[in-house]
């Protein structure tokens, strides 16, 4: 059974028969949410509520990894009453660490109000290419220390507010200028200039124990002329886990991008991802290709392309993950989260960060 391997997207604003039965059946490991999802907060309550007790009908229940996209600025799944936080750009030129880390705990806060456990997010991207509209605004800036400094204070915010992070995209997307939702964006870098430049924010990051690495769909072809980063076992394998001595868990970017659509095809892309050494296998937007992913997963499972043993042993790894790190996977009672949500103090943090009039006793707290 591979389907713990898989977080997917789900289609609308409930969960339909055909999505409650492929997720059970599969044991599906995680679901990621989207403003698709969204209408308003008691319907929202109530999906993140449905979706977690799924796990209760599944043999080990295994609490579901909740996911979102919340980065802030152009990235904002959740609308009002949620708090609309303002771009990460904003607090790299304010330069206050403090003001980095409260962001990501108010914002987790919030999140985990109703349910939801990991945040794809922060960018650790080092915006080194002003050309790079992709990322753009969503990083933190162009110098890695000061990048770093603020992706571990984002880091700890989140783990404040018991929400697991993801940094992303490995080994770093601020230098490319194709759109990798679009086609393959190709890099000719060599690897001590991203040891010594891209990846400094990842590994501070790893300092701060963020649970989570996503990998990016972009071609270093000095390092990996063949794959793509989030394909590619030189980088999940050595790169991030030997020189970057990254011990928590792997995801992909979402496997349906045109970064590798365009170059692979549905089933390699999901043997190569597994093969490599991705723990999350993401899917966000297409039903048919998880579908297709655990049926190409266990055909090359078959045929000794993959070993069984290794997966088996992988999948181990991420439920007793989700067992240490989700002790209280449902959602708070709506009432509480009515009051969670948006408070007066998060819009205050998040109009002032967007305005950069900071109040002293957001200036003067200590992560």
């Amino acid at each position: 059974m591979y389907g713990p391997l898989i977080t997917m997207g789900i289609q609308g604003k409930t969960l339909s028969d055909d999505e409650k039965k492929f997720i059970i059946t599969n044991q599906i490991g995680g679901v990621v949410l989207f403003q698709r999802n969204f209408d308003n907060i008691k319907q929202f309550h109530e999906l993140c509520h449905d979706i977690q007790s799924l796990r209760l009908k599944m043999p080990d229940k295994t609490p579901l990894f909740l996911s979102i996209d919340m980065e802030g600025g152009r990235v904002q799944r959740l609308k009002e009453p949620f708090t609309v936080w303002p771009s990460l750009r904003k607090l790299g030129d304010l330069d206050n660490p403090t003001l980095s880390f409260l962001f990501s705990q108010k914002m987790g806060q919030e999140l985990r109000a109703f349910g939801i456990n990991v945040n794809f997010a922060p960018c650790a991207d080092i915006l080194s290419n002003p050309k790079n509209a992709v990322i753009g605004d969503r990083s933190l800036g162009s110098d890695p220390e000061h990048v770093a400094k603020h992706v571990s204070a984002i880091v700890r915010g989140y783990i404040k507010s018991d929400v697991l992070s993801c940094v992303k995209h490995f080994p770093g997307h601020g230098n490319t200028l194709i759109d990798s939702h679009d086609d393959l964006p190709k890099e000719n870098v060599d690897l001590k200039r991203l040891q010594d430049f891209e990846t400094i924010p990842f590994k501070r990051a790893f300092k701060a124990r963020v649970e989570m690495c996503m990998m990016s769909h972009i071609l270093f072809t000095h390092i990996d002329p063949k794959y793509p980063a989030s394909l590619s076992e030189i980088f999940i394998q050595k790169v991030l886990k030997e020189h970057c001595r990254f011990r928590g868990l792997v995801a992909t970017d979402d496997l349906d991008m045109g970064a590798l659509r365009k170059h692979f095809s549905i089933e390699e892309i999901a043997v190569q991802a597994t093969k490599s050494g991705s723990d999350i296998l993401l899917y966000c937007n297409e039903p048919l290709s998880p579908v297709k992913a655990i049926e190409a997963i266990m055909g090359a499972t078959a045929k000794g392309i993959l070993d069984q043993a290794e997966l088996a042993a992988r999948i181990k790894k991420i439920q007793i993950f989700k067992k240490d790190n989700i002790q209280n996977p449902d959602p708070i009672s709506f009432e509480e989260a009515q009051k969670v949500l948006g408070s007066s103090e998060s819009k205050e943090l998040a109009d002032a960060i967007r305005s950069g009039n900071i109040p002293e006793k957001f200036a003067v707290i200590k992560s």
